[in-house]
């Protein structure tokens, strides 16, 4: 893979060498030109070759990876006692015990319930989510009967945020039990799903971690149903892309997961990172750095991407992914400081930094973007007659964006082909509401892609800068974004971008034409907020077919149980 990337790369700077000026008027733009596009296009074919052999695998399973054959139901002991947790705080008791609910009746229905335990573990501070967390506890144990334990703990002190209330569950009850599945507030796992991973665990001692590849489902909303076929069609081409490199050296998103307790116990344990600021104090992305430390215990790390029944839900709108990412990134950002930790395996320091350059690469792009700029206007001839026969263009920056926009859109046919070669598209609406979706969803994604990169350079430099963050779990049900908040919250971005474009329009028109492609979503972002929040929209094109998934096609029992249940 590397190789791959270096020699993508280095056909991609001789390519920027032809479309700069034999004689530099601004020698040291030009060398942040160019280093700024090498490390982006690093990037942008790490994630193209990753989604290229996920392709591969999808066509022609790995026999290196973890087989689901493993996983013999009818050998599991008593002694493979497992706990099903739930950490919790201050979210609506109704949809998350209608989740856990599903849940739990699946698990009855599965006849393997024996085998586990059900804790809620909230961190809620809220008087009144407080009594009625205990109210929907209190019914859903007398609805489960003797079938199931279920039991509810609310911790005095909230220290660690979710990976402290985690680990006050290990200190007190862990040694009760072989392994652990956590799960969300948002969470929703069959009964099936769960008995495999503990069997799979049995089948491969040598395991300490086999994290489930969740499918997004459940909110209407225009955004969450864009995000749910990303995630389901592109999004499954990468799963398997990571699944393909990582093998057992894999990623840990946190739930959806099951855990060795005992090593997990011994070696998992976060300590604070030292010093003041952002990048200090409690770890905040806790998975990352628990896989690696389980690997370094000696313990594998599996990303099982072929097992069904495994649920969650998305941000109903932008903003509220923005307010997920800001957290997210401050996280990634913290856990570049462990890079270099002793022990670590060499995938997981990777692992480390594509988590961080998941976020730093949005200021990467906005320097070169004005680095480039300042070229433009400083050099304006600069590149623009170069003629290269042999790839037929009439510029080498040209062959370079091309090839470029290529890797980013090349997952999303590759997600196509992939389906209709194995003969899926049906689950999807057919082949013509397939691909007309993927269109849609590359269309929005590009419009929403310079607000998430102002967004994400905001949220890089108030990490770095160590501006306190606002730790709030979004909300679990669809909410449409007011147009008052949305502006409120971009006016300022707008206002930028519209005195930046009108500067550069007094001073040379024709440059203005190259920003339009950036200043024009980032000037239009409420609008795109607003209508992309909205359900009826969701519904509509739900209606016409479009954007479907394989769980809005036939809805997994489990789910229509889940949804029927928060309504009552």
């Amino acid at each position: 893979m590397l190789l791959i990337v270096a020699a993508s790369s280095a056909f991609a700077v001789d390519l920027l060498s032809y479309a700069q000026p034999f004689e530099y008027a601004h020698p040291l733009l030009h060398l942040l030109q160019l280093v700024l596009f090498v490390v982006l296009f690093g990037w942008v074919t790490a994630g193209f070759v990753t989604a290229l052999m996920g392709f591969w695998v999808q066509l022609h399973p790995d026999p290196h990876a973890l087989s689901l054959e493993q996983a013999n139901v009818d050998n599991l002991g008593e002694d493979a006692r497992t706990a099903i947790i739930m950490p919790i705080c201050n979210e609506p008791p109704g949809p998350v015990f209608a989740g856990l609910r599903a849940t739990c009746e699946s698990l009855l229905e599965n006849g393997r319930a024996g085998l586990f335990d059900v804790y809620v573990l909230s961190d809620t501070y809220s008087p009144a989510l407080q009594e009625e967390e205990l109210a929907a506890w209190s019914a859903l144990r007398e609805k489960l009967g003797e079938g199931l334990n279920l039991y509810y703990r609310r911790r005095k002190h909230r220290t660690r945020k979710k990976a402290g209330n985690v680990a006050d569950f290990c200190r007190r009850w862990g040694r009760n039990y072989r392994y652990m599945v956590v799960l969300d507030a948002d969470s929703v796992m069959t009964g099936k799903t769960l008995t495999k991973l503990v069997a799979l665990m049995e089948s491969n001692p040598q395991a300490g971690i086999l994290q489930t590849a969740p499918r997004a489902c459940g909110v209407t909303t225009f955004h969450a149903r864009i995000q749910q076929f990303a995630g389901r069609v592109v999004g499954a081409l990468f799963t398997s892309g990571m699944q393909f490199w990582q093998l057992g050296e894999s990623h840990y998103w946190g739930h959806n997961a099951i855990i060795r307790v005992e090593p997990f116990m011994k070696h998992c344990a976060l300590a604070r990172l030292p010093g003041r600021g952002g990048l200090s104090g409690e770890i905040l992305s806790h998975d990352f750095v628990e896989a690696a430390l389980m690997r370094r215990a000696g313990y594998h790390i599996w990303l099982v991407a072929d097992l069904d029944g495994s649920y969650e839900q998305q941000p109903s709108n932008l903003m509220e992914e923005l307010q997920r990412d800001r957290r997210w990134c401050q996280g990634n950002l913290m856990n570049f400081r462990l890079i270099t930790e002793p022990g670590f395996q060499a995938v997981h320091r990777a692992m480390i930094l594509t988590g961080a350059m998941a976020y730093v690469s949005a200021p990467l792009w906005l320097a070169f973007l004005l680095v480039s700029l300042a070229l433009r206007l400083m050099e304006p001839v600069s590149g623009v007659f170069t003629f290269i026969p042999w790839l037929g263009l009439s510029s080498s920056m040209d062959a370079l964006w091309m090839i470029t926009m290529s890797w980013l859109f090349m997952p999303r046919a590759l997600a196509v082909i992939a389906i209709l070669k194995q003969g899926n598209q049906a689950a999807y609406g057919g082949t013509a509401s397939l691909i007309k979706s993927v269109f849609l969803e590359a269309l929005l994604s590009a419009l929403q892609a310079p607000i998430r990169m102002v967004a994400h350079t905001l949220f890089v430099l108030t990490a770095l800068t160590g501006i306190a963050l606002e730790w709030k779990s979004p909300d679990r049900e669809a909410r449409s974004v007011q147009w008052k908040d949305a502006f409120n919250r971009f006016k300022p971005t707008m206002s930028v971008v519209f005195l930046t474009l009108l500067a550069i329009f007094l001073c040379q028109s024709n440059a203005v034409l190259w920003l339009l492609p950036i200043g024009l979503p980032l000037l239009m972002a409420p609008m795109l907020i607003v209508v992309t929040s909205q359900p009826r929209w969701g519904r509509f094109l739900r209606r016409q077919h479009w954007l479907l998934t394989p769980e809005e096609r036939m809805t997994p029992q489990i789910l229509t149980r889940a949804w029927t249940l928060k309504y009552e």
